[in-house]
């Protein structure tokens, strides 16, 4: 199954990335600087989430 991400979430995802190269790119709570690919990809698509843009629902964490 192919999942599709709208344009919004898209967009949303690449501002995020622009944001993790410059290293402005900060977590959460903690505030730390983002140092993984994989967690700045997540925060955008969770951004993406909030604004309401097209994104499939997160994956489950549990037995493989």
């Amino acid at each position: 199954m192919a999942w599709k991400y709208g344009k919004k979430s898209q967009k949303t995802v690449k501002e995020t990335m622009r944001k993790y190269k410059r290293g402005l790119l900060k977590s959460g709570q903690s505030g730390r600087k983002v140092k993984s690919r994989k967690q700045a990809i997540a925060i955008g698509l969770s951004e993406a989430r909030k604004k309401g843009a097209k994104v499939p629902p997160p994956r489950k964490k549990g037995a493989k």
